[in-house]
């Protein structure tokens, strides 16, 4: 399986590069999604970010963060915690 695979609007990341990111067991991941441990938000690029696509996956204080292409390809990649409102 490619690491980022797309479909329409939807967009499917390899758990591992979840799990990486968030400094997470592989195996929790889906279990954290499904309960609402690890929440998404998707953006879509506009202007000269068009066809581009920011994935951000967050649980507890930590954060991370994919810029990916049209066909699913990481652009880039960031890792960082949440500071306290």
């Amino acid at each position: 399986m490619a690491a980022v695979t797309r479909q329409g609007e939807e967009f499917t990341v390899d758990a591992a590069i979840i799990a990486d990111g968030l400094d997470l067991p592989q195996h929790a991941i889906a279990r954290a999604m499904s309960t609402g441990a690890i929440t998404t938000r998707t953006e879509r690029g506009e202007g000269t970010d068009a066809g581009r696509f920011r994935l951000s996956f967050f649980h507890r204080d930590r954060v991370l963060r994919l810029t990916v292409d049209a066909e699913g390809e990481i652009l880039s990649r960031a890792r960082f915690r949440r500071s306290a409102g």
